[in-house]
């Protein structure tokens, strides 16, 4: 049992399993704070409503993604030790930063976010929201910064040391603001609002199929679909082109995996679906002429670089790679359509209530939402491969020494059954979440002030 081999299957099992709830937190942060202000313009009831509802759920997702990523920060130190000495200047410094300016921010509120709708005032209880919105974003923001210094590493400089060769920060400002580091920070945000928006219409058209709290759930859905559809259209015209430039321009080869490019090539075509034969390097499918060209090299006569330009130990899975990509592409554009044809049904006669095949498309939208993100992140990881660090630390050098193959099998088996437990709760968990709706009671609870509040605890400290 290679312990190389067992550390990456450990920690894309644990990555990806933890992967699946901060899109949904930073997404789902953004619509309540929608859902406040909307309450705050209106005071019409529902969207409190609404309000107390989601944020239950917010709740109940912020704690599985906590849960799950603090184990991945664990791994680092266990399995991948000659990763973290060799990157830890510079690697560490910005997983601290996210710790102490955005995780604490974040949880400092939540427990003001969860438990004070009926204690503070409505304009309190919406800062509180906010301030944990801005904090899942900005925990992001660090997260995506450390691993975009991974892939395109800038302001730093190496050094001989008594334990070796050692990476340490020059430049904070080039450590943070990397080639990368805007298109993929924009890409991940736009991906999580798609996500959270994504979770509110596949409840709320579940509710509408079902005959059940009508009036919120077309509300909440008519308050979602806008985000989702501009952010469907944003991402993959503006955003995912971005990246895709971005890539070209610092990770050839990698543009070269998820397009099965193996000469170079001008007026490259791009590949909508299609299949990688890595054995007679031959690339079959749907092809759009040119547009590769077109989208990363800003010319239909641009010339991408293919495959064999590179030395075969730098090329990533091809066909892994390939298939993240394109599924993760394929979904995009399908989410444009589902966006514009569910907008123009809900604003035409609102003729969507009535469409029950386009409602359930909707109910599935979260899941293909979160499986797009997912293959957006492998195809961004996998691509970066063999490297961990980009042209500096492979990913074969970065495994802790000392740690035995049998070690990290009955680690991954022990994740396996974990997360497969916590999976099951979580869906438990929400599923009855859904089953029980929005709250009437919650609406029809006084809303105290804060000084109503401090004037309630006094008055019980004086009995």
């Amino acid at each position: 049992m290679d312990p190389e081999f067992l550390s990456r299957l450990k920690f894309v099992l644990t990555a990806s399993f933890h992967f699946i709830y901060p899109p949904l937190s930073i997404g789902l942060g953004l619509l309540l704070v929608v859902l406040g202000i909307l309450y705050l313009r209106t005071r019409d009831p529902k969207w409190r409503q609404l309000s107390f509802f989601w944020v239950k759920v917010y709740g109940l997702v912020f704690a599985v993604g906590v849960a799950t990523g603090i184990v991945m920060e664990f791994e680092f130190g266990t399995n991948w030790a000659d990763y973290s000495r060799f990157v830890g200047n510079i690697f560490g410094s910005l997983l601290a930063a996210e710790g102490i300016f955005a995780f604490f921010l974040e949880g400092g509120f939540l427990g003001l976010m969860l438990f004070g709708g009926n204690r503070l005032g409505p304009r309190l209880w919406l800062f509180a929201t906010v301030m944990v919105a801005f904090g899942a974003h900005f925990s992001a923001l660090w997260i995506v910064m450390a691993n975009s210094w991974m892939q395109t590493p800038a302001g730093y400089e190496l050094a001989q040391t008594p334990t070796g060769t050692l990476a340490f920060m020059t430049s904070f400002r080039e450590v943070i603001f990397t080639p990368s580091f805007i298109p993929r920070i924009l890409h991940t945000l736009a991906a999580s609002w798609m996500v959270g928006a994504a979770l509110v219409l596949s409840v709320s058209a579940f509710y509408v199929l079902k005959g059940r709290h009508l009036e919120s759930s077309k509300a909440a859905f008519k308050a979602a679909l806008p985000i989702f559809v501009v952010f469907s259209i944003v991402q993959l015209f503006l955003f995912g082109a971005e990246s895709a430039v971005t890539v070209t321009d610092n990770q050839p080869v990698k543009l070269a995996a998820m397009e099965g490019l193996w000469e170079d090539t001008a007026c490259a075509p791009m590949v909508l679906v299609g299949w990688v034969d890595t054995a007679n390097q031959r690339t079959v499918g749907i092809k759009i002429p040119c547009m590769l060209s077109l989208l990363a090299g800003g010319s239909p006569d641009a010339v991408i670089q293919g495959l064999n330009s590179f030395p075969p130990d730098t090329w990533p899975p091809v066909n892994l790679v390939f298939q993240s990509y394109h599924l993760m592409l394929a979904l995009g554009m399908s989410f444009v359509g589902l966006g514009l044809l569910g907008a123009l049904m809900a604003f035409w006669k609102q003729r969507i209530w009535q469409t029950r095949w386009l409602l359930w498309l909707f109910v599935a939208s979260v899941f293909l939402t979160e499986v797009a993100t997912m293959t957006g992140w492998w195809t961004a990881e996998f691509g970066r491969q063999p490297w961990i660090v980009w042209n500096l630390l492979r990913t074969a050098d970065a495994v802790s020494p000392n740690i035995t193959g049998g070690q990290v099998f009955a680690a991954v088996l022990m994740f396996v059954l974990l997360y497969a437990l916590l999976l099951a709760l979580f869906i438990f968990l929400l599923n009855e979440k859904i089953q029980h709706g929005p709250d009437r009671s919650d609406e029809e609870m006084p809303v105290k002030s804060l000084p109503d509040t401090f004037k309630d605890l006094f008055g019980r400290a004086r009995a």
